[in-house]
């Protein structure tokens, strides 16, 4: 077997070296109108399309970097017998599914895995089965092709997300699991429910955590990533007594609309002095608070208001010169581009990044700032090659997948990058 690959994710910019994805899949069509909002979906996807959109990114990120798929490590992960037991008892006893315990025990690794993420089917056994209308016992995980949430590396450790909303509890936990049993990394995990003392009222999704630097976290405070769990962040900061001052930048998010869910849907990292921002909520005055945490010496020695996000990183010694998320033309468009991930870019290396061909003043603006744009299907056929281009931006098409709610950034789980020269 090779070597396990160690986790380490110092920047959001740094040359990427391993990535976790998750393909959609069938539970993804297990969706319907009727339970679309409980599964935190305005609209049903369709699958092919969808699938479609996302060999996209796969097969771009294939040509860059080693990419891990979520099914391929839960299986493994399962083969270790207490990581299988261990991940049955939190599932059944968190979805109330303790019936289900033996049944689930005596499935196959490959098996279990495939129906804890598409969904275990109800059997009808009695009355109440037979008048059900759920149609699984444990319900699918349509919002795991969006792995960013639910786990994040921030430096040398794996934090577990504590979601928003249970119907995402399992990806949690099935991410622990993975970085705790899977042979293909060698992590160690935090999970703010292994601290009771925090764990009440935490709320932390990846989609709000950023790493400007080994020392600086920039961090989302709205409807999915709460005070308390930033707090729970900043307690496991204190408890590494690290010498050395770091910074948490908080930036407030507003509650509505619901594209405004994580902080990397209004701004994201491009380069060393390149950022994506959406103008109304980054850059115009308004009444949502950028705060600045300092700490040192397990301490807290500061915390006070900034005029903004990008002054706040500037007097930090990171100086973003902002690309506009729609373009500077017109606010209907900015707001237009926003609400289809139009501000949330991955990026694989200082300057190069992936996001949505579909946000063409976006793209058109990135482009006027010296990014080279790439089709997603010439880097894959290797007629464009990226490593030929200093900047650029590959862009997927997308029109199914950006109807869940998320761009580039949020299905991607980077494990490791190699350090930027600052």
């Amino acid at each position: 077997m090779s070597t396990p690959l160690e986790i380490n994710v110092q920047s959001e910019i740094g040359e990427l070296e391993g990535v976790v994805l998750h393909t959609p899949g069938p539970e993804v069509e297990n969706m319907t109108p009727g339970n679309a909002q409980r599964a935190l979906y305005s609209d049903i996807l369709n699958l092919e399309i969808a699938k479609n959109e996302y060999r996209q990114l796969s097969g771009v990120l294939g040509k860059i970097t080693q990419t891990f798929q979520v099914g391929d490590l839960f299986t493994d992960a399962l083969k270790n017998p207490k990581g299988k037991e261990e991940l049955i008892k939190k599932v059944c006893e968190h979805e109330n599914a303790m019936h289900l315990r033996d049944e689930l025990l005596d499935m196959s690794a490959d098996e279990l895995s495939r129906l804890l993420i598409q969904g275990v089917p109800l059997k009808v056994t009695d009355l109440t089965s037979f008048q059900s209308k759920d149609r699984f016992s444990l319900p699918p995980l349509y919002n795991f092709y969006f792995t960013r949430d639910a786990s994040m590396t921030v430096n040398d450790e794996v934090l577990i997300g504590k979601m928003a909303n249970a119907v995402r509890d399992r990806e949690s936990m099935i991410m622990e699991n993975i970085f705790n049993y899977a042979p293909q990394f060698k992590a160690k995990t935090c999970n703010a429910l292994d601290f009771p003392e925090h764990s009440k009222d935490v709320m932390i999704e990846g989609g709000d955590v950023l790493i400007a630097r080994d020392d600086i976290l920039v961090i989302g405070n709205g409807c999915r990533t709460t005070s308390k769990g930033i707090d729970f962040i900043l307690s496991r900061l204190l408890a590494q007594k690290e010498e050395k001052r770091r910074h948490i930048l908080v930036q407030e998010l507003p509650s509505h609309p619901e594209s405004f869910i994580h902080l990397d849907m209004v701004f994201t990292f491009l380069d060393k002095n390149k950022c994506m921002a959406y103008e109304p909520l980054i850059l115009q005055p308004n009444k949502y608070q950028t705060i600045h945490i300092e700490t040192e010496n397990g301490k807290v020695i500061n915390i006070y208001r900034e005029e903004g996000l990008l002054p706040a990183l500037k007097k930090l010694g990171i100086d973003l010169e902002p690309v506009i998320c729609g373009g500077t033309k017109d606010v209907w468009t900015q707001e237009r581009e926003q609400w289809h991930s139009g501000a949330n870019f991955f990026s694989v290396g200082p300057g190069k990044v992936i996001g949505y061909a579909r946000n063409t003043a976006t793209i058109e603006e990135m482009n006027k700032h010296g990014f080279e744009v790439l089709e997603a299907n010439e880097v894959i056929r290797g007629t464009r090659r990226p490593e030929n281009y200093d900047r650029y931006v590959i862009t997927l098409e997308g029109s199914e997948l950006p109807r869940g709610g998320g761009g580039a950034r949020c299905m991607t789980m980077p494990v490791r990058r190699k350090k930027v020269d600052w």
